[in-house]
């Protein structure tokens, strides 16, 4: 194969916050990029005040993500639109509030983002930088051995072949091109789907640009084995979501099948709630139920004609925040080894060497995430630990860091951040023995337990690395 021409173009299916990025990084280079999408162009939806289907209404954006964006220049335009979150808020049973920083300062904050505008912007941005976008365009019958694939036309239904130099699928969970890959290349693929699912509720502003509850926070109301989150809008309103299990007799979405056991439901559990969005039992017999998907797969390529990224390579489920920031990482860490100049086939191959480790990592911890959010946040020892945790950080800057810090603060890879975690699970669980509930814990016997156990991880972060 030649190395990386530019006379070749490169076709990226799903035009998506992923493609739409992609195509950004590859044009700026000099590449030839042409994007297909089967959905309607959301530019379209979004002059219409409709959101695509199926998809989140916001999303949290951190550092890796704000770190891909900056290296075209993106970071300071699309924080202009994003609320700044420097932590949580805990709503109990009886409305009481708790609050729960992420970081040391309000600079450690993760940014709520509107996912329709900001994939209408990077669209904006591929097009002027002369990305060819398709629209309403499905793509099937991805031929390996011709190099093509056929589209049908969403209107018409009419079907017509392309080939292709270069196929790079951006096209999310229920990728087509990963299908393609699936056969020939006797690729390991598990799809573990989530026994919790979630639905949407809006909760409108108090007036225009005027919010009904603390505006710089994520809100969480946790209940054990189910929760409701709020993120804010820039108009004042909340997107939020019921997580919460599918199946089983007792708080499921089975259970609530009429208006009268929604509404005991949420008057016992979420009355706050309730009087903040007074037509929950309408919304939610309105909005669909949606699943979650751990999906990890191997390989992400074939030879060095085509290559899986983003969620149509690593789907996980939503509860670290990190689905969207680990897909732009993605980029940014195709865009640095096209420095290099390899060849296709040597590049794709590094790039999935680079990424599987910190993608698995990260998708483990999402899932785990749940508990916390769901049942710790509300544990006495889990706060304690968290109190904790807090000085420790602020005693040995340099020899302790949350894992929660270097995920979502951080551009540690996430598989260091996972190791560390579970040393720090361990520290932590040896000090709640000896001194919970005192927060005034001996900090020597404290800093001989980091250097034991957790400096030898510690040690192999390096923010020049990645694996």
């Amino acid at each position: 194969m030649l190395k990386t021409s530019k006379d070749q173009k490169i076709t990226l299916i799903g035009a998506g916050l992923v493609g739409s990025l992609l195509g950004i990084f590859l044009a700026r280079r000099g590449y030839k990029v042409e994007i297909f999408e089967r959905r309607r162009d959301p530019r379209d939806l979004m002059a219409l005040g409709q959101v695509g289907e199926g998809r989140s209404i916001n999303l949290a954006i951190s550092t890796r993500g704000l770190n891909a964006l900056n290296k075209i220049g993106l970071r300071e335009k699309v924080l202009e639109h994003a609320i700044p979150m420097t932590g949580r808020m805990m709503h109990s049973p009886q409305g009481e509030l708790t609050y729960q920083a992420y970081g040391q300062t309000a600079k450690d904050c993760i940014n709520s983002i509107s996912r329709g505008w900001l994939n209408c912007f990077l669209l904006e941005e591929a097009e002027k930088h002369k990305v060819e976008l398709h629209f309403e365009q499905k793509i099937e019958n991805v031929d390996l051995n011709q190099k093509s694939f056929t589209l049908i036309e969403n209107a018409t239904h009419k079907e017509r072949r392309l080939y292709y130099d270069v196929l790079i699928g951006t096209d999310g969970s229920a990728s087509a091109v990963r299908r393609a890959l699936k056969h020939p290349l006797s690729m390991e693929h598990t799809e573990e789907e989530l026994s919790h699912s979630y639905k949407e509720f809006f909760m409108p502003a108090k007036a225009l640009n005027e919010f009904k509850m603390e505006k710089n926070a994520l809100h969480i109301w946790p209940r054990g084995d189910y929760m409701m989150i709020a993120l804010p809008n820039l108009d004042g309103s909340y997107t939020c979501t019921l997580f919460m299990r599918t199946q089983g007799a007792a708080d499921t979405f089975e259970q609530l099948a009429t208006p009268e056991a929604v509404r005991a439901f949420f008057q016992e559990h979420f009355k706050d709630f309730c009087e903040f969005a007074p037509d929950y039992v309408e919304q939610f017999f309105g909005h669909p139920t949606g699943r979650m998907v751990t999906l990890k797969c191997a390989p992400w390529s074939h030879k060095g004609q085509v290559l899986l990224m983003g969620d149509a390579a690593h789907a996980i489920v939503p509860f670290f925040g990190q689905g969207m920031n680990a897909g732009f990482e993605d980029v940014a860490v195709f865009d640095e080894l096209l420095e290099k100049n390899l060849e296709w086939d040597l590049l794709f191959p590094e790039f999935f060497k680079e990424r599987k480790t910190n993608t698995d990592a990260i998708a483990d911890m999402a899932v785990e995430n749940l508990t916390e959010m769901s049942a710790k946040t509300a544990d006495p020892k889990f706060l304690y630990q968290k109190k904790i945790e807090k000085q420790l950080m602020a005693q040995f800057p340099k020899d302790y860091r949350s894992r929660y810090a270097m995920v979502t603060f951080s551009l540690v890879p996430y598989r260091l951040a996972y190791e560390a975690g579970v040393v720090q699970a361990e520290i932590l669980d040896q000090i709640t023995e000896k001194f919970y509930p005192n927060t005034e814990i001996d900090m020597d016997q404290a800093f001989q337990m980091i250097q034991e156990k957790l400096k030898p991880v510690m040690d192999r972060i390096n923010y020049g690395s990645r694996t």
